[in-house]
């Protein structure tokens, strides 16, 4: 059995890094080397990098109703990939430095969903796209009243047009099933909530 804590290599070598882009996001250009599993330095790779603010997604999930509440809108991302590229998604933002991922998922909750979160069930944080990206997703189960979500949200100075559509568990999981909910976050988190909805629904209701 490997033992990978005494068996990963662990230096980096960063020999060069500069700004390709400033916007929104940024993009940068390195030039490093790592060592290698055999032993030893490898040779010099040039690597570009999407550097972006973490990210809180939220799976809002009325445990009386056994619903979860889901959002829908556009993404550049998804235009040529899929039939529409109108997602159905969660909740989520990104973390501005001077907060913690569950402010962010309560704010983010009440923009978005128009929703109170009354409780937070940390699920995962994970690397969505590490050969790439240095985002890393904060995920978590959010506790709501699903009775009167609906309606259309987000922020207008975010071009933001959101529309939010309740769902049953068991018609999520289909959703899920039949490629309609295509994103990572959304998938993992409908997942996780399959293995451990019984514990959820038994200390939330």
């Amino acid at each position: 059995m490997t033992d990978f804590a005494n068996s990963t290599p662990s230096a980096v070598e960063i020999i060069r890094r500069e700004n390709c882009f400033q916007g929104f996001y940024r993009l940068d250009r390195l030039q490093l080397r790592h060592e290698l599993f055999a032993g030893g330095m490898g040779r010099e790779i040039n690597r570009e990098v999407f550097v972006r603010h973490d990210a809180v997604c939220v799976l809002p999930y009325d445990p009386q109703r056994d619903e979860v509440v889901l959002i829908e809108q556009f993404r550049v991302g998804a235009m040529g990939k899929t039939a529409s590229p109108w997602l159905v998604e969660l909740v989520a933002g990104l973390i501005d430095k001077d907060e913690q991922p569950e402010q962010v998922a309560r704010r983010e909750a009440q923009e978005e969903a128009g929703l109170d979160i009354s409780a937070l069930w940390p699920m995962t944080q994970y690397f969505p796209s590490p050969g790439g990206s240095t985002e890393f997703v904060h995920l978590y189960l959010g506790r709501c009243d699903s009775s009167a979500a609906g309606g259309l949200h987000g922020l207008e100075e975010e071009a933001e047009d959101i529309r939010v559509c309740v769902m049953a568990y068991e018609d999520a999981l289909q959703a899920m099933r039949d490629g309609r909910i295509c994103n990572a976050a959304s998938i993992i988190a409908l997942q996780w909530l399959a293995l451990n909805r019984a514990e959820v629904r038994g200390l939330w209701s």
